[in-house]
């Protein structure tokens, strides 16, 4: 069984959208096999997104990230990389497509609800950054 790491963003979390999001994960036959809810400091959120800190948007992303709870996640199933993937749909929520979680609940680009990891090795990393 493959695992990939998810997270419901601060958005996610304030909109009280994580049972929505963990029914459809677990309704695609997906299982959580570890679940956190925590605030993130500024040095992880750093490590994570560190493909982007040179960006001129990523103090907005930080800013947002730290700006409450997200739930971290690891789930299990086959194929679950690429298959969360879809059930998220396109990064930018307005762009995403109906029946996806972002297409249905996210309100930007930037307040999208969720990551998932975008590979297996991301997913391993993710995993470890997160849950040691």
């Amino acid at each position: 069984m493959e695992q990939t790491y998810v997270m419901i963003k601060p958005d996610g979390v304030k909109r009280h959208l994580i049972g929505e999001i963990i029914k459809r994960i677990e309704n695609k036959g997906y299982r959580i096999v570890k679940m956190e809810m925590r605030k993130l400091h500024k040095e992880i959120v750093r490590e994570h997104y560190s493909h982007l800190t040179d960006k001129p948007f990523y103090p907005e992303i930080e800013e947002y990230i730290i700006s409450g709870e997200v739930v971290c996640m690891i789930v299990e199933g086959e194929r679950a990389v690429e298959g969360v993937r879809q059930l998220l749909g396109s990064t930018d929520g307005l762009l995403a497509s109906p029946g996806t979680i972002r297409g249905d609940y996210a309100t930007s680009k930037t307040y999208n609800l969720c990551h998932a990891s975008d590979s297996t090795e991301s997913a391993e990393i993710e995993i470890k950054r997160f849950f040691g």
